[in-house]
């Protein structure tokens, strides 16, 4: 019987496109960057496989134990905001990639940008562009809409 087979690969497929709460590519948040060192070296610094702590579903990688340990301690201090994805395209209403240099940590909180020209952009009106991602961050955070 052929009806079973194709309603689990239709099952399959659309569970793949669901979009997710925090942004993981190849496996990884931030694409493998430290969270900790965006925050303690102001910078953004490649983390190791050797140094890995999974939370909510995305496995975040550090330059070091006492990184790993820290983060540990209190994640939510060092999770990017917006699930890791573009503060501006939240601000407009729609998740988007990162690349992990363009950030900015405003008090105390990590924020990604698509690139580097993008942050330069987000940065000409930080308040006004956070209160509109923070308003489609609370819609879209468990929404199933692509990127």
């Amino acid at each position: 019987m052929k009806l079973p087979t194709t309603l689990l690969a239709l099952v399959v497929v659309a569970s793949g496109l669901e979009a997710q709460a925090v942004n993981v590519r190849n496996g990884l948040a931030l694409d493998g960057y430290d969270p900790v060192a965006y925050q303690t070296e102001a910078r953004a610094t490649s983390g190791s496989p050797a140094f890995t702590a999974s939370h909510e579903g995305a496995v975040y990688r550090f330059v070091s134990a006492a990184s790993q340990a820290t983060f540990e301690a209190d994640p939510a201090r060092y999770v990017p905001a917006y699930g890791g994805y573009c503060a501006y395209g939240m601000a407009r209403g729609y998740r988007a990639k990162i690349d992990p240099r363009a950030f900015t940590v405003v008090d105390g909180r990590l924020y990604l940008n698509y690139s580097l020209d993008v942050r330069d952009r987000w940065s000409k009106d930080i308040a006004g562009y956070l209160q509109k991602a923070d308003a489609n961050w609370a819609r879209l955070r468990d929404s199933t809409s692509r990127e």
